[in-house]
């Protein structure tokens, strides 16, 4: 893959093009990492009568429980309107999931303690551990960038 960079001052918004002989896997990676690259920097959370505007570098995890939602900090659990699935789609970019009902930040990930057969927990910046799911363990790997193909 060749990656061409030209800095042109007459340019009023960056532009990215890419050529390729086919649209393939590779490609189509490529196109939705730079689509998530333009990912929200502020998330709305609700501490009691409070609308907090949290920064997604400060959030840990973000996970459901019946019907409700939380956003976890280093000090506070936040509450969110919104359903996981679309914070999920929202900061794609930041957050993998990690099981039916958590996304983990991926900045926050200090290390992976691999168990018997599969099982997984995340150890967090904060030393807080989460379980892995084997069903998302694979996807963790991809975007962590570790593992084989």
């Amino acid at each position: 893959m060749k990656i061409q960079l030209i800095i042109d001052e007459k340019i009023q918004e960056t532009e990215i093009q890419i050529r390729a002989k086919q649209y393939d896997e590779q490609i189509e990676r490529l196109m939705k990492q730079l689509q998530d690259i333009q990912t929200t920097t502020a998330i709305d959370g609700y501490l009691q009568q409070e609308i907090h505007m949290l920064k997604i570098k400060d959030i840990y995890y973000i996970y459901a429980e019946g019907a409700k939602v939380f956003l976890q900090t280093m000090d506070h659990e936040f509450e969110s309107k919104r359903k996981l699935y679309e914070l999920e789609m929202m900061l794609s970019h930041d957050f993998v999931r990690v099981s039916k009902s958590m996304l983990v930040n991926i900045d926050k990930i200090a290390s992976i303690q691999m168990g018997r057969i599969g099982q997984a927990e995340i150890i967090l910046e904060d030393e807080s551990s989460v379980h892995v799911s084997r069903k998302y363990l694979k996807e963790l790997k991809i975007r962590l960038g570790i593992g084989r193909d």
